[in-house]
This record gives C-alpha cells, sequence and structure tokens, in this order.
C-alpha cells in the first residue's frame, strides 16, 4: 500500500450544526466511495473552515459517519477577501495501491469552482 492524499471541499448554505454534519458527511461519503475506501483506508484527516463557520467543527460530522479511530483535526481557513463563503475543505491521508492520476478529488456543489482543475 502507498499513501496517498485525496482532496475535497463543500460549501454550506447556512452555518448550523445539523447543516454541517449533512454537508461534511456527504463529502466524506463520496470521498469514500468513489475512491473505493473504507475508515479502515483513513490515516489522517485535517478538515479547514473559512472563519463565517463556528456552529459545530467539521470533524463532529465523521465521528457520527462511524469514523472513530482516525486522526481528526480542524483548522480555520486563511480570511481571504474575495474569497468562497461557509467553505469546509479536507485533506484525507489514505492508504491506496491506485495511482496518484487515480485518485477522485470530491468538489460538492459550489466548491468545484475552487479546484476545476482537480474536481470530479
Amino acid at each position: 500500500m502507498t499513501v496517498r492524499a485525496v482532496r475535497g471541499a463543500v460549501q454550506l448554505e447556512r452555518d448550523e450544526p445539523g447543516h454541517m454534519d449533512e454537508r461534511v458527511g456527504a463529502l466524506l461519503t463520496a470521498i469514500l466511495e468513489r475512491n473505493d475506501l473504507t475508515a479502515d483506508d483513513l490515516i489522517s484527516v485535517w478538515f479547514t473552515a473559512t472563519p463565517d463557520l463556528h456552529s459545530d467543527f467539521p470533524a463532529a460530522a465523521a465521528r457520527k459517519l462511524g469514523i472513530v479511530d482516525v486522526p481528526l483535526i480542524c483548522a480555520q481557513e486563511l480570511d481571504i477577501e474575495g474569497a468562497m463563503p461557509r467553505v469546509v475543505r479536507v485533506l484525507a491521508h489514505i492508504e491506496s495501491d491506485r495511482p496518484r492520476a487515480d485518485i477522485a478529488h470530491v468538489y460538492l456543489g459550489a466548491a468545484a469552482a475552487l479546484r476545476k482543475d482537480i474536481a470530479q
């Protein structure tokens, strides 16, 4: 197995804990499904959130999906003028036999505009 990194992001419609759980959960589920992964393939996951999101930790959504024995950490994105608001980003370190070019990076909804070069 090789260590790979998979990226993703999602824009929330509003800053509410239940909505964050729903959208971040959908993002993590899509990352796992599109890369044929299970929670056992995860090494660690970094979450960042834009400064306008403060109702909950994005990592809480991972725990609610049953990802309970994987190191998770949350951080705040830089507050850049003109940046897309209400965005949660993910950087997951995984074990995978897939070549780097075959890793499916997942950008849901409007967040696809953030990385048109790798969004699938």
